[in-house]
């Protein structure tokens, strides 16, 4: 039976709150880590967010934890090379690298992939990647190939779609059609996909709650 996605929903107010406090408390930048052997030990759940260069990554875990300049968001694509680590409450949110940024040097390119897949398919306290979507050009190429490493390694990830107050409601409409069923095809997909604007705040309670309810 094939696996049927939807939007999340709106949290309830038990998990909303949770999810209030998490964030309202110290987040704290950790440490970047440029190799395996630098991370931070495995003492806790965490969760990472990935997606390709540009895709609003770092605008996302800036909205999420009510601060400004706590991931440095960059107008050059491909500008983060380490896994940052930030601390909130009993959890690390991990900054991934940007993947798919085609311009930068090839060893450099391939240095990332490398620490991207050695910590997907090896750190035991990851509880779930959520893998950035850009409302605007929905699923590709370079997308899929994060999406299958994630299915063999087992880890489970969720779509989490950036930018869509940048579209208008009809190709948003298109954009979550588009990646329901790209997603049909990977086994550890989560069924609820998140739709946030970072700038209008749209999505970023629910992504919150879900964060904080995973611990």
């Amino acid at each position: 039976m094939q696996m049927q996605f939807t939007l999340a929903p709106e949290p309830e107010d038990a998990a909303r709150e949770k999810g209030r406090l998490m964030f309202a408390g110290a987040v704290d930048f950790l440490k970047g880590v440029v190799a395996m052997d630098g991370l931070p030990p495995a003492d806790r759940l965490e969760v990472c967010f990935a997606g390709r260069s540009n895709v609003g990554k770092s605008s996302l875990i800036n909205a999420l934890t009510n601060r400004k300049n706590l991931a440095r968001a960059s107008n050059t694509p491909g500008r983060t090379q380490e896994i940052n680590y930030f601390t909130a409450g009993e959890q690390y949110l991990v900054d991934l690298p940007g993947y798919g940024y085609a311009e930068a040097p090839v060893s450099v390119v391939e240095k990332w992939q490398r620490l991207l897949k050695a910590y997907l398919s090896g750190r035991q306290t990851l509880r779930r990647a959520f893998v950035l979507i850009d409302t605007r050009h929905g699923i590709k190429k370079v997308d899929e190939e994060i999406l299958t490493l994630l299915d063999r390694s087992a880890v489970t990830f969720q779509v989490v779609m950036t930018k869509a107050d940048k579209v208008n409601l009809a190709d948003r409409e298109k954009a979550i059609a588009q990646v329901k069923g790209a997603l049909a095809a990977h086994p550890a997909a989560y069924p609820e996909i998140v739709v946030t604007s970072s700038e209008k705040g749209d999505g970023i309670e629910t992504l919150r709650a879900i964060i904080a309810t995973l611990v």
